[in-house]
């Protein structure tokens, strides 16, 4: 679909997606893939998405470098656009292995008193 997501990666998203419409939760999957800045402390970890009207819009938790995580929707177009300091653009994080759930994920980093996922 594009370069910043694989077409296995996005198809692993959509069938997560459609795991939450039948009511699983998607705190408590394992995520599928990590993004980031390379120059800004920003962090993106996805479990799930949906294509919607040429877009996809991922569900996460998120990382926005200012101290704290939260979990939400973030547009994969406007991912595609976002720079970091040196203007950089996003990036997969090509060596991203999770074993644990986006919860436990989140709560092991904020139990860490890390910043970023």
């Amino acid at each position: 679909m594009n370069k910043l997501i694989p077409k296995e990666i996005l198809q692993e998203l959509i069938a997560n997606e459609e795991l939450s419409q039948m009511g699983m939760n998607r705190l408590d999957m394992v995520p599928v893939l990590r993004l980031f800045t390379p120059d800004a402390a920003c962090t993106w970890v996805l479990v799930s998405g949906e294509e919607v009207e040429g877009d996809v819009i991922l569900f996460g938790c998120c990382d926005l470098g200012l101290g704290f995580q939260e979990f939400g929707n973030v547009s994969l177009r406007e991912l595609e656009t976002v720079r970091g300091k040196q203007g950089l653009p996003v990036e997969r994080d090509l060596y991203f292995r999770p074993t644990v759930s986006l919860h436990q994920m989140a709560e092991d980093a904020e139990a860490a008193n890390v910043i970023s996922l």
